[in-house]
């Protein structure tokens, strides 16, 4: 019995010994052991994003499709368009929201009527919202250091329309300082977090949109924003979406950053999908006035 306890004894101060060898710790399980990965952002993998039309069925958009996102928003080949409220209207509203670490991205998603985005005429409630790192759309050739997405739905709850904001390194963001402990909670693990009340007016700290038209005033600059119809960023790749990007890029810290690249499981760590083809498609740059306002 005693030749057995100094065994046991060994196997611990051995095993100890080892552990302090290597000072890399250990990975939570959402990191890959134990959940599936169906797809990657790494070029050069199996299911990386050259492959993701080979990997299902289902996915087959992704390598045939030719309204794929992310584009380049070139102003050389943008059609100036002279905006009215018609246009783009923005009516959200606070209401209870869950923050989820969906294994490639983290988001931000409503319980309830956040409220709704007009295009044209057409309504879209939103749904969620989530971040890329680095961004995925770039802007003359540029890409930034991160990219929210607002995800809404039109009530027949097929056409979809997501509005884009770009961010630089800089000031953090007054929304992710805000919930930095839910996302720090959910590094690797793929759980969710009870935010309260969120505001999604307080989530991209921009002014897009208009202002109200019985001030008759116009918005400059920020009013500016790119519009064309492509796909989602992810698989399926399903097209026939309807994208609004603001051309004003605003500013996260770097520290925010590395945060959210940290929270997400191993394989999107840089979760960007690379930029796409064109194709002949129209992209419009939206402006409130372009009278003696710069590109």
């Amino acid at each position: 019995m005693a030749g057995s306890n100094q065994i046991h004894l060994g196997f611990i101060v051995f095993t100890f010994f080892l552990l302090c060898l290597d000072p890399t710790p250990i990975r939570a399980e959402g990191s890959g052991a134990g959940h599936k990965i169906e797809f990657e952002y790494k070029a050069g993998t199996k299911k990386g994003p050259e492959h993701w039309g080979d990997l299902k069925k289902e996915w087959k958009t992704c390598k045939n499709g030719k309204a794929q996102s992310p584009i380049d928003l070139r102003d050389g080949i943008a059609t100036k368009v002279n905006s009215s409220l018609e246009h783009f209207k923005i009516s959200y509203k606070p209401t209870k929201a869950i923050m989820k670490n969906e294994g490639h991205a983290i988001a931000v998603v409503w319980d309830g009527d956040a409220g709704s985005i007009s295009i044209n005429g057409k309504e879209y409630n939103l749904r969620q919202c989530h971040w890329h790192s680095p961004s995925e759309h770039s802007i003359n050739g540029k890409r930034y250091d991160v990219e929210l997405h607002m995800v809404h739905r039109a009530k027949n709850n097929s056409d979809v329309a997501v509005v884009g904001f770009l961010y630089k390194i800089g000031q953090p963001n007054p929304f992710i300082s805000k919930v930095r402990k839910a996302i720090a909670s959910m590094i690797d693990v793929q759980k969710e977090v009870h935010l309260g009340v969120i505001d999604p007016r307080k989530m991209k700290k921009a002014k897009i949109g208009f202002q109200d038209p019985k001030k008759r005033q116009i918005k400059k600059a920020s009013s500016k924003f790119y519009r064309y119809s492509g796909s989602f960023t992810t698989p399926p790749c399903s097209e026939g979406v309807t994208w609004t990007i603001n051309k004003q890029v605003h500013t996260v810290s770097i520290s925010q950053v590395k945060l959210l690249q940290q929270a997400v499981f191993d394989f999107a760590e840089m979760n960007a999908r690379p930029v796409q083809p064109l194709n002949g498609r129209e992209v419009k740059l939206h402006g409130s006035s372009f009278v003696n306002l710069k590109n």
